[in-house]
């Protein structure tokens, strides 16, 4: 059964941002700015990484998908990152509609073999435990029943933390909100063509069966100024705790997230 996990790297859809642009140029600038990309290959390399690379299933796809016109600087960038994940593949498009895209980047990355195909995704600070594709698909095992019946079933793994990194080390407190981006999967019937990315994660179970998977640690979401959803005026302030020595140790057992990199990367910025 194929797992395919996709990370937008700050690709320049037209539409799928909460906060739009009013110009594609503007929007491109906006996502290729020196102090954004910083904080982001920063997230990549110690959040989002580390995890995928240490997972006790290596049979999965990572979908990475850039815009054609990111700079060159930045695509070597991250090359270099992506050089010992056997398992990413580095996709780059002009700038179109976000969802009927993403759809096609993952069906060109798609086997059709004419098994149920799992597909996750997350944005670039964002971080899945190290026993994640293992988990995803033996639960679309335990679920097959429920997925003969349907076009599409939602496996949510809910719980986890909300994070952010800094030249500090790592803030953080628990979560069980349900049906988040990266603990959320997607099980898809063979000849559906739809994916991940048609359907809005908050709105999952108004559009088809979902199990969730609660009591394991499994997505971390990241938390920055830069979160798309954070550019909006009134954000409420999440109440994030430094995490201490123990919480530290409790990450990179779960996640492969180093506490001590995170505080050299960050430093540099």
């Amino acid at each position: 059964m194929q797992v395919i996990g996709l990370c937008r790297f700050s690709y320049p859809a037209i539409g799928g941002f909460q906060v739009d642009h009013p110009t594609l140029e503007e929007r491109i600038a906006y996502l290729y700015s020196p102090a954004r990309m910083e904080e982001r290959f920063a997230t990549f390399e110690t959040i989002t990484l580390p995890p995928l690379r240490a997972q006790t299933d290596p049979d999965f796809t990572f979908l990475v998908v850039i815009g054609d016109s990111l700079p060159d600087h930045y695509r070597q960038r991250l090359d270099a990152l992506l050089a010992d994940v056997p398992q990413a593949i580095i996709a780059a498009y002009p700038p179109k509609r976000h969802r009927k895209i993403m759809q096609d980047a993952i069906n060109e990355v798609r086997a059709f073999d004419g098994e149920h195909c799992l597909q996750f995704r997350m944005d670039d600070d964002d971080a899945v435990g190290v026993r994640y594709v293992e988990r995803l698909r033996e639960v679309a095992q335990d679920i097959k029943g429920l997925a003969a019946k349907n076009k599409y079933v939602a496996i949510d793994f809910n719980q986890g933390f909300v994070a952010r990194a800094s030249a500090k080390g790592i803030e953080a407190m628990p979560t069980k909100l349900p049906y988040t981006t990266a603990g959320l999967g997607l099980m898809f019937k063979p000849k559906i063509v739809q994916s991940v990315m048609n359907f809005a994660h908050v709105k999952v179970a108004q559009n088809m069966p979902t199990v969730t998977i609660t009591n394991e640690d499994m997505v971390l979401r990241g938390h920055n100024e830069f979160n798309d959803s954070r550019q909006k005026g009134n954000v409420k302030p999440v109440p994030l705790e430094l995490l201490d020595a123990e919480g530290e140790a409790h990450l990179r057992d779960v996640f492969n997230i180093d506490a001590d990199h995170v505080r050299r990367v960050f430093s540099t910025l």
